[in-house]
């Protein structure tokens, strides 16, 4: 039997699922699929999100497979090394490149874990057996009394780390600020609450915004600021005693390695989706482990990114993102589920997530 790689095949499929307090409100999600298949028949799965996704399926078809068909599923390294002048002939990888690269590399380690009978967490380092969870819940849809409502559904299912997102409100930096109080207020002090800006403020919004809400014991404030400029989140970080993070569109080394020689940063949160796959996201924990920082996860990475936080030293929260929960438990057969704010590394190779094939069937878009 042999582990080299003899086809690739992506496709794009979307899923409208109900938030709570929400049916038929939400705009659903999209999904890249990717599936690398070896000689002898097994096959990976891989996964990255809605952005450019035509382009993102189109690159991995004409552009990836014909560079790497043959290639060892195992050399990664290589792998990205034969990629890499083809997806970015000069400089860093950005985009859809990068994000077709993230999907095929997954894959390619769902692969290496079937073959060796080992879950990637395992493959990893094996650090824990499972990650603590945070949940993304705070949406804008919701108003005030909503985001209440809500986080105690989730409380009451054994959760206890909330984040809410901010840069959503139509009343600007007071009303943020005004929807973080309120959760605050009505939750309690017992309660681990975070928020997001999803890179929408102005450094000087986010700015105000901490100062508003810096006696709500907040856990970290992520993507505060717009392209999570390194000078801005420097600028920011000065200036409030909330801790920082980002990592969760551009999460590669680099990116990672420029916010560490600004002193811009302080959680880690590389998403593998996004960032050039398992392969960049082990990179970027070797600089969080030189750099004493803690590793977590955003953006959605679902049953992917909870692999690194699990297996690897300093990894911390998995993101529960309730939209992305709801597109996996869809589309996968046994995605690994919450259960009192933690979720339990498979006992399954690879990834640990088989597809639904009816599913995969009723979600895909026609190109």
């Amino acid at each position: 039997m042999t582990d080299r790689i003899g086809d690739i095949r992506a496709s794009l499929h979307r899923h409208a699922a109900d938030l709570p307090l929400k049916p038929g409100e939400a705009r659903g999600s999209s999904r890249v699929i990717c599936e690398v298949e070896t000689e002898s028949g097994r096959v990976g799965v891989g996964m990255t999100g809605k952005f450019l996704a035509h382009a993102v399926v189109a690159a991995i078809h004409h552009h990836i497979l014909p560079a790497i068909k043959g290639m060892d599923v195992h050399d990664v390294e290589a792998i990205h090394a034969r990629l890499h002048p083809i997806l970015s002939e000069r400089g860093r990888q950005s985009g859809a490149n990068l994000w077709a690269l993230s999907a095929v590399d997954l894959a390619l380690w769902d692969l290496m874990g079937q073959i060796s009978g080992r879950p990637v967490a395992s493959l990893l380092g094996g650090h824990q057996p499972h990650a603590d969870v945070y949940v993304t819940f705070g949406f804008g849809l919701y108003d005030r009394d909503e985001l209440v409502e809500v986080a105690r559904m989730l409380i009451d299912k054994g959760h206890s780390r909330l984040k809410v997102l901010v840069g959503v409100s139509p009343d600007g930096v007071q009303g943020d600020a005004a929807r973080v109080r309120h959760v605050r207020a009505a939750l309690g002090d017992h309660i681990t609450l975070a928020m997001d800006a999803n890179e929408s403020m102005t450094l000087d919004h986010a700015q105000r915004l901490c100062r508003l809400v810096e006696d709500c014991d907040i856990a970290w404030f992520e993507d505060p600021v717009r392209g999570n400029d390194p000078r801005d989140l420097a600028a920011l970080r000065r200036g409030t005693s909330i801790p920082l993070s980002a990592g969760q569109m551009d999460g590669h080394s680099t990116r990672f390695r420029e916010w560490l020689e600004h002193d811009a940063l302080d959680i880690f949160m590389p998403n593998s989706m996004y960032n050039g796959g398992m392969t960049e996201t082990r990179r970027v924990a070797a600089l969080a482990q030189i750099h004493h920082r803690p590793l977590s996860d955003a953006g959605g990475g679902g049953v992917y990114c909870l692999h690194h936080v699990a297996g690897l030293r300093g990894g911390t929260l998995a993101e529960c993102h309730l939209g992305v929960e709801a597109w996996e438990e869809a589309i996968f057969t046994n995605a690994p589920l919450p259960e009192n704010g933690r979720i339990v590394i498979p006992d399954r190779p690879g990834f640990g997530v088989a597809l639904d094939r009816d599913m995969l069937r009723e979600t895909r878009v026609t190109p």
